[in-house]
């Protein structure tokens, strides 16, 4: 069986990424690995399922719990291409999941140690192993890039035109 390397399953991830980009969506992308297999892979599906909760991470939780029979996750690892907020942070510790790699931090939001650390709260009841900074600089040229196109696609709208936010 071939060994996996963390780098190459942040590529799956920012594939993943890459696919949301493409749909319009924020590029976030998430896999769960677990004994060195991808048992989920997910991105951001906001816009398309119409449902705030549809992140990424949240997306990838779910069906890595389905596919392992337990949503306990203390097994695995879940990369992401950019930090949790806290919605998807406290969803790993509610899963109890083993570790989470990300690749970019998010200052404004990031909830795993930038602008709060929910996976790490004292309180809690588990606390996720976190690694940052994996791919970072890729991460953070697509989110950037993303964020560039959709600001001059809103400057080419008519003034009067809806813009969906």
């Amino acid at each position: 069986m071939l060994a996996f390397t963390p780098e190459y399953f942040m590529r799956q991830a920012l594939r993943q990424a890459d696919l949301a980009a493409k749909a319009g969506e924020v590029p976030v992308g998430a896999i769960v690995v677990h004994q060195g297999q991808i048992i989920a892979r997910a991105h951001n599906q906001v816009e398309l399922l119409k449902d705030g909760t549809a992140h990424a991470e949240m997306i990838a939780l779910t069906q890595a719990a389905s596919s392992i029979g337990d949503w306990r996750l203390n097994d695995c690892v879940l990369y992401v291409t950019k930090e949790p907020c806290a919605m998807c942070a406290g969803a790993m510790v509610n899963c109890r999941l083993g570790k989470l790699v990300f690749a970019c931090p998010d200052p404004r939001m990031g909830a795993a140690g930038s602008a709060l650390s929910i996976t790490a709260f004292p309180g809690m009841l588990h606390q996720v192993d976190v690694e940052a900074g994996l791919l970072k600089d890729e991460a953070q040229e697509m989110l950037q890039a993303f964020f560039r196109q959709r600001r001059l696609e809103q400057k080419e709208r008519p003034h009067n035109a809806q813009i969906d936010e």
